[in-house]
């Protein structure tokens, strides 16, 4: 097939030998090629910026910063780079959470081998890639919010402050995260503050607990 419809792929994710079985699976299609690789959501930023991969795939559970934050920068730095999530976990909130994030939906590590190149080309088509269970949970969505008047409930907290909330549920010192983050630390503090009080948490034992709830890490 002509270089021309290759499809250019980031593949992102924090295990190395799930990056190995799932560039085997798209390097065996003629028409899909990994191009470059990263280990974290920062690392995936920068090789987006230098690579430009028509596809980037992000595993949502990374260090440093998770693939949802890493698709919400990109679809604002990069908006023409196709979106598609990876992840261990059938979770409904993890799905909308893709969807807000610009992602055309994600696969399920699961099933990769059999879900994974048609989301490829599915979403190189400019379509959303929904699997049994995601339509199920959109149906349900729809109808739950149709039958009683809601809105999508806003975000609790800013994306600066997810991103420091990450960091310091990772263990990360203050001074650690300003220096990650280039801010000072009495920036951080402030932050963090606010994350306590908008949270109505007490200390970081709680911002962990919470930041697993909410995806940002692994428990």
């Amino acid at each position: 097939m002509p270089e021309a419809n290759e499809t250019r792929i980031l593949l992102a994710d924090d295990h190395q030998l799930v990056r190995r079985g799932v560039r085997l699976i798209l390097d065996a299609e003629p028409d899909l090629t990994v191009v470059a690789e990263a280990g974290h959501g920062a690392e995936a930023l920068e090789a987006a910026r230098t690579r430009h991969p028509d596809l980037a795939i992000l595993d949502i559970a990374m260090p440093r910063m998770t693939g949802l934050q890493a698709a919400r920068e990109l679809s604002r730095t990069q908006p023409d780079v196709r979106l598609l999530m990876l992840t261990m976990y059938d979770n409904e909130q993890y799905f909308f959470e893709a969807l807000s994030a610009g992602a055309s939906g994600y696969v399920l590590k699961s099933v990769a081998d059999r879900d994974l190149v048609e989301a490829c080309r599915v979403t190189m088509r400019g379509e959303p890639f929904l699997y049994p269970g995601a339509v199920n949970a959109l149906i349900r969505n729809y109808t739950g919010r149709a039958g009683h008047g809601e809105p999508l409930p806003e975000r609790a907290i800013t994306g600066r402050e997810e991103e420091i909330l990450k960091l310091v549920a990772e263990g990360h010192t203050s001074q650690q995260i300003a220096d990650m983050l280039v801010i000072s630390v009495k920036t951080v503090e402030r932050h963090r503050a606010n994350l306590l009080q908008k949270l109505g948490l007490k200390d970081r034992l709680e911002l962990t607990r919470y930041a697993i709830r909410a995806g940002l890490i692994e428990p």
